[in-house]
């Protein structure tokens, strides 16, 4: 039986767009069970809504929809508008009040929930 080169091609697709939704989890699913994503790596993906760099240092917020998870990280935050896809672990409890008077960060964002990145990568 003699395959032609397009089913190859729809194979390959196949893989690359389970490969791609599988690897990442939405933001609303880690907001609805943190718990679930404790001690392990997870990556989201999102738009930076919110930005600002101290000393090489960085905190930012990525949204999806009408969800939203603040991002800290060692290197510096992406800009504003950037669409990336983030991988770290989840963290509860963290201090972010450092960052206040730059973000303009309401008191309930200042502690909670963030994402400790270990790396971030920009997206088309």
């Amino acid at each position: 039986m003699r395959r032609s080169p397009r089913f190859g091609v729809w194979i390959l697709l196949v893989f690359a767009c389970a490969a791609t939704a599988c690897g990442a989890t939405t933001i609303n699913q880690l907001l609805a069970d943190p718990a679930k994503y404790r001690n392990q790596s997870v990556t989201v993906r999102g738009t930076v809504a919110e930005s600002a760099s101290i000393a090489g240092r960085g905190a930012y917020r990525i949204t999806d929809g009408d969800q939203g998870l603040w991002v800290v990280t060692s290197t510096g935050a992406p800009r504003r508008g950037a669409r990336v896809d983030v991988t770290g672990r989840v963290e509860e409890a963290y201090d972010l009040s450092g960052f206040a008077s730059i973000l303009r960060l309401p008191g309930s964002a200042q502690t909670g929930l963030v994402l400790v990145e270990s790396e971030h990568k920009a997206r088309d």
